[in-house]
């Protein structure tokens, strides 16, 4: 899709940015460390949610990917992606949704961690000729969804999921926990965990004669402080394509490789209260704080950098927001000089998932402010 701008100066704000050039290397990145390890790598979309990203995020070994909406499964199987991982536990009202996706991608599949929602999904599967793909959750630490591997209910879940009209793919797992890590040595230990179980859980499933094929683990930080690929089938993997403020502090990737930030207008400043307001506020941002809490230093809720991706020195961030202001402080002269009203400036998030939901677009560049094309993403649940 062709921009209506050809530069970010010239563009509407607020505004999503995607540094092609950044994308493309991030998720080379990955592919390459996820085929070192041994192991395949499923992009989880729920972050970008675009069929122009998921050219670049595939792996070629596997060509699957995971989703986090239903709404992103349609429309990526829309778009000829075959291999559909819907990684959330479904609920029985969905199944006949989920059914519809599957006569357009044949390998779509999702989570349940319950036999009441098994025995819903047989039943659906049998009446409507609907061979669901399956895979069992199991609960590494995080303690959302999973079955806990120690319990018996695990194996009983598993022989009812291996019988005919389903199709039992494996075990999978999600270490949310790790984004409370305090630092890389403990980030490592719960990537450790997080495989041990998955493989451990698939071993006693096996030994009772059920047939396990897949063994599915994965979050950005523990995909990168994975040392051990053995006995995994596949890593799922998200925010690493565009990352944020929270990646950086925890050190899945550095500021320079984060590929998205929002795009702002400078609308307002008070030099006696050393404030200059930016058209970004909680909704074009997000009001996630997620480095207050990080191993990192507080960001507030985002790092401001100049339009061309630089930061400003002393660094800058948007200190407070409201529903559509953002308040940046600022600490010199000099600072309320380079960011007179109308100057444009572009803000790192701090939670690039939250921050993308309210876009339906991005403005994609490639290391400069050249809007080069307009990419759409899909939103919502519906």
């Amino acid at each position: 899709m062709s921009p209506d701008s050809v530069t970010l100066r010239e563009a509407a704000t607020p505004a999503l940015v995607l540094d092609r050039r950044k994308l493309k290397g991030n998720c080379e990145g990955m592919t390459t460390r996820s085929h070192a390890l041994g192991v395949r790598l499923r992009p989880h979309m729920k972050t970008l949610k675009s069929t122009e990203v998921a050219r670049y995020a595939i792996d070629p070994l596997h060509g699957g990917i995971a989703v986090a909406t239903l709404n992103e499964a349609e429309y990526f199987a829309q778009e000829g992606i075959t291999d559909i991982q819907y990684a959330v536990c479904i609920s029985p009202d969905k199944l006949p949704r989920a059914a519809r996706v599957l006569g357009r991608a044949p390998q779509f599949s999702f989570f349940i961690d319950s036999l009441e929602t098994a025995k819903h999904a047989m039943e659906f599967a049998r009446a409507n000729n609907a061979p669901f793909r399956i895979w069992l959750e199991m609960d590494c630490g995080e303690h959302r969804t999973g079955v806990d591997p120690e319990d018996p209910m695990m194996l009983d879940l598993a022989r009812l999921l291996s019988q005919s009209p389903l199709n039992f793919q494996g075990i999978a797992t999600h270490a949310g926990h790790s984004y409370r890590a305090s630092g890389p040595e403990e980030l490592r230990a719960v990537a450790h965990a997080e495989r041990l179980g998955a493989v451990s859980a698939a071993q006693r499933l096996r030994a009772a004669g059920i047939e396990v094929r897949g063994v599915s683990v994965g979050s950005t930080p523990t995909a990168v402080n994975l040392i051990s690929g053995e006995g995994l089938t596949e890593i799922r993997a998200g925010v690493y394509m565009a990352g944020d403020l929270f990646q950086v502090s925890l050190r899945s990737l550095s500021l320079d490789d984060v590929a998205v930030t929002v795009l702002a207008t400078v609308i307002s400043d008070n030099r006696s209260h050393g404030q200059i307001v930016i058209d970004a506020g909680g909704l074009a941002l997000s009001k996630d704080r997620s480095t207050a809490v990080g191993p990192g230093p507080d960001r507030d809720y985002g790092l401001v950098l100049d339009v061309f991706g630089r930061p400003f020195s002393p660094e800058l961030t948007v200190a407070d927001v409201h529903q559509e202001h953002g308040e940046i402080r600022v600490h010199t002269r000099r600072q309320f000089d380079l960011l007179p009203i109308g100057t444009k400036v572009r803000i790192v998030p701090n939670h690039v998932c939250m921050t993308a939901a309210m876009y339906d677009s991005y403005l994609v560049t490639e290391g400069t402010e050249q809007i080069v094309d307009t990419w759409r993403r899909t939103n919502g649940w519906q």
